[in-house]
């Protein structure tokens, strides 16, 4: 078993708390078809990103944001097989009110539309696309997300499924517990994991401590 303390909790949403990788796999399938490109390759770049910047790489020239809208529009309509993840209502309702947030790669309406039909609890504040300049890998997000909470990246834990994520938010400056979700093993290790679990079920809240910290303890996975 493992310990880690810190202060606040972020989360990424897709492959963390929400399993969608059926929907997100359909949905890019479709699109990559649509233009010539492979689906495969294409659903892995997709992961842990905003849509439009995977749009932007493989179509320079087409209208972005009209592009970016005809996917969000699918994967808002996509719900079949949208659950949550093992462990996932269970862990947020063991945090304290207001010391975790989602820091999301999706749009803000999708992000509601998935946490609802997930049966999941929604913060009051959460940190999607809408609200970043630089998606993941950079930083920024997970640096806004432990701004909303009222902390540096430093004292927050970041949960991540994908490289990407993994890499904002050991730029950011937290630490990072990657989840087996959706990558392998060795990606999420060369993206900088601190630590490897199954899924949140592996996590649980001891409490606070006299600091006011919150222990984390998990199993990471063999």
């Amino acid at each position: 078993m493992n310990k880690v303390q810190c202060k606040g909790v972020l989360f990424d949403l897709d492959g963390v708390l929400v399993d969608s990788t059926p929907a997100v796999s359909r949905v890019w399938t479709i699109w990559a078809n649509k233009y010539g490109f492979d689906p495969e390759e294409t659903v892995r770049r997709a992961n842990g990103r905003p849509s439009i910047t995977t749009i932007r790489e493989l179509l320079p020239h087409v209208d972005h944001d009209t592009e970016n809208s005809i996917v969000e529009k699918m994967e808002i309509e996509d719900l079949d097989d949208v659950v949550a993840l093992p462990g996932a209502v269970e862990l947020l309702q063991s945090l304290p009110a207001r010391r975790w947030t989602i820091v999301t790669s999706c749009t803000r309406p999708l992000a509601l539309v998935r946490l609802r039909a997930a049966g999941l609890p929604v913060p009051e504040r959460i940190i999607t696309s809408n609200d970043i300049v630089n998606g993941k890998p950079h930083p920024e997000p997970y640096l806004n997300g432990a701004g909303l909470l009222g902390l540096a990246a430093a004292d927050c834990v970041v949960f991540e499924d994908a490289p990407a994520g993994i890499r904002a938010g050991k730029g950011a400056g937290a630490k990072v517990i990657a989840l087996q979700t959706t990558e392998r093993d060795r990606f999420l290790r060369e993206a900088g994991a601190d630590w490897i679990v199954k899924d949140c079920a592996s996590v649980r809240v001891s409490g606070s401590t006299a600091n006011n910290e919150i222990s984390l303890i998990f199993s990471v996975a063999p």
